[in-house]
C-alpha cells in the first residue's frame, strides 16, 4: 500500500501523489548517438530550442556519392501517449537506424517533453516547434544545420507518427502550416507534398 495519498492515478503509465511527486512505470534507457561503421549510418542530437531543452536525434544515411548528395527526409514523432518512452531510447534509436540504412532516408526523431512532468501542451508545442526548426533549414538564408543543408531534399518531406503524437499532427495543423518563415513551400516545387504515415 502507497504510504503517500495519491491525487490521480493512470494505470500502466503513473501515480501523481498529493505532495506533488510523480511514479512512472515505465522508464526507458538511454541510447547515444553514434557512428556505425557497418551501415555507415551517422547520428547526432541538436538542441533546437533551448529554453524548452527541446532536441532532435538526426540520422545521416551513408553517403555513396558526392559530399552534396540528397536524401528524402523524414520527421519522426514517438510513441507512448505523450508520458512514457524517449526519442532517445535504446527501442527508437535502434529502429531509426535501421530505417535509415534501408531506406537511405535522413531522420529528424523529435524529442518532446512528456506529462505529467509537463503539461499538455508542452509536448503539442515542442513538436510544432520542431517542426518549424526543421522548415527553417530549407530557407537557404536560415537554415544552420549542415547535414539538413547540405543533404535533405526539402521536396520529399515525410512525417511519420507512432500512432499517439498523430494528434500533435492535426491538433497543430502542421500538414497545412509547414512552411519556412517566408511561407513559401518546403522545396521550389510548389507541388512538392509533405507525406504522412502513422506507424
Amino acid at each position: 500500500m502507497d504510504s503517500k495519498e495519491i491525487e490521480y492515478h493512470v494505470p500502466m503509465f503513473f501515480k501523481v501523489y498529493k505532495d506533488g511527486s510523480i511514479e512512472k512505470y515505465g522508464k526507458h534507457d538511454y541510447a547515444p548517438p553514434s557512428d556505425n561503421p557497418i551501415t555507415g549510418v551517422r547520428s547526432k542530437d541538436i538542441v533546437v530550442i533551448p529554453e524548452n531543452n527541446v532536441k532532435v536525434r538526426l540520422y545521416l544515411p551513408k553517403i555513396t556519392q558526392n559530399d552534396d548528395q540528397k536524401f528524402p527526409l523524414l520527421v519522426y514523432f514517438h510513441g507512448g501517449g505523450f508520458v512514457i518512452e524517449s526519442a532517445f531510447s535504446s527501442y527508437y534509436h535502434s529502429y531509426l537506424h535501421s530505417l535509415a540504412a534501408e531506406t537511405n532516408v535522413l531522420i529528424v526523431s523529435v524529442e518532446y517533453r512528456l506529462a505529467p512532468e509537463h503539461k499538455i501542451p508542452a509536448c503539442y508545442d515542442d513538436s510544432w516547434a520542431a517542426m518549424k526548426w526543421v522548415s527553417q533549414q530549407a530557407n537557404s538564408e536560415q537554415g544552420t544545420e549542415p547535414w539538413l543543408k547540405n543533404h535533405a531534399d526539402f521536396s520529399l518531406v515525410f512525417l511519420s507518427v507512432d500512432m499517439t503524437p498523430f494528434f500533435v499532427l492535426y491538433n497543430n495543423g502542421t500538414i497545412n502550416r509547414l512552411r519556412p518563415a517566408d511561407n513559401a513551400p518546403l522545396s521550389n516545387d510548389p507541388e512538392a507534398p509533405v507525406r504522412t504515415c502513422v506507424s
